[in-house]
C-alpha cells in the first residue's frame, strides 16, 4: 500500500507534508512529525509560531490544508472525527470556554467519558464518580470536587481539565499549556504529576504545549521547537533545546541549562538590549 493510504500501527500521531492554512497564510508548515505509543512531546514557540494550529490538527479538532494526517492509525478527513476525539483527551482554552459557569467540577470530569460538557440529564455510575474523584486527587484538586466552574480561579480551572482529560484513559493526551494561570506551588504541583505520568509504561503518549521550558516535565522524551509556522527543531528533547535552537526560534539570546531533570531558560546577559523580533 502507499505510504499515503496507511500508516506504522506504533504511530499514534503521523503528519506526512502536513500545512494549515487560511486567508491564503500558512499559519503551519509544511510538517513531517510522528509520535509513537511511548513518546512524551512537548511543543514550543514564541506566540504565532503555529503551536495550537499544530495540535487542533493532532486533537482532530482541525483538518489539515495540504498533506496527510493520521491520528490513532485513522486518516484525518476519512473518519469520523467525532470516534477519533473520543479516544483522545484534550485540555485547552477552547475547551474551558465552552464549560457552564454553573457545572459542578465532579460533574464536568466524569461526564468527559461520555464526550458532553454540561450535564442535562445523564445517569452516572457509583464507579464512574470514584474514578472522577480519583483523578482529581492525583492532580491535587479533590477538595474542589463540589465546587461549580464559575467559582473556580484559573489555575483550579486548568486542575480540573487536565483530571477531566485523563478520567477517559485516552490513548492519546494532549495538554494545551496546563500550568498556564498558576501561582508557583500550583504549578509545581501539576508539573510533579505529570513527570509521574510521563513515567509511567502504562501512560498514554503525551503532548504538550508551554511557553516556559521550565514548565516541561521530568520524564518528557521529544521536543519541536517552532516560529512562524515552521519547525527550528524537532526530536530528542536533549538535541532539540540547546541554548543555539531556542535563541533562533526567540530571535533573541537564551541560554538553556539542564537540572535535576528539569530545563531553565533565561536571556543571556549582554551588553545591548535588542528587540524581541527585527
Amino acid at each position: 500500500m502507499s505510504k499515503e493510504t496507511t500508516t506504522d500501527p506504533d504511530l499514534l500521531i503521523d503528519f506526512q507534508g502536513v500545512s494549515f492554512i487560511r486567508g491564503g497564510n500558512t499559519l503551519v508548515g509544511p510538517v513531517d512529525w510522528q509520535v509513537e505509543l511511548d513518546e512524551r512531546w512537548v511543543v514550543i514557540g514564541p506566540n504565532g509560531a503555529g503551536k495550537t494550529t499544530l495540535i487542533r490538527m493532532a486533537a482532530a479538532q482541525e483538518f489539515p490544508s495540504q498533506g496527510v494526517a493520521f491520528v490513532l492509525g485513522e486518516r484525518v478527513g476519512r473518519t469520523d472525527m467525532r470516534d477519533l476525539r473520543a479516544s483522545i483527551g484534550l485540555t485547552s482554552s477552547a475547551l474551558a470556554g465552552r464549560v457552564p459557569d454553573d457545572e459542578k467540577v465532579g460533574d464536568l470530569v466524569v461526564s468527559a467519558g461520555y464526550a458532553i460538557v454540561g450535564r442535562w440529564r445523564e445517569e452516572y455510575d457509583e464507579a464512574d464518580y470514584e474514578q472522577a474523584v480519583e483523578v482529581l486527587e492525583q492532580v491535587g484538586a479533590m477538595h474542589l470536587v463540589d465546587r461549580t466552574w464559575g467559582t473556580l480561579s484559573d489555575g483550579e480551572k486548568k486542575r480540573v481539565l487536565v483530571a477531566r482529560a485523563v478520567m477517559t484513559n485516552p490513548e492519546l493526551l494532549i495538554l494545551d499549556e496546563p500550568a498556564a494561570g498558576m501561582d508557583l506551588g500550583g504549578r509545581e504541583d501539576l508539573i510533579a504529576y505529570l513527570g509521574e505520568l510521563a513515567l509511567d509504561p502504562d501512560a498514554p503518549a503525551i503532548v504538550m504545549i508551554t511557553h516556559h521550558l521550565e514548565e516541561i516535565p521530568y520524564g518528557f522524551t521529544h521536543a519541536m521547537l517552532l516560529d512562524e509556522g515552521s519547525v527550528v527543531a524537532q526530536g530528542l528533547i536533549e538535541d532539540v533545546l540547546t541554548s543555539e535552537n531556542v535563541t533562533k526560534a526567540y530571535h533573541q539570546p537564551i541560554e538553556v541549562t539542564y537540572d535535576d531533570g528539569r530545563f531553565f531558560a533565561r536571556r543571556a546577559r549582554t551588553k545591548r538590549s535588542g528587540a524581541h523580533r527585527k
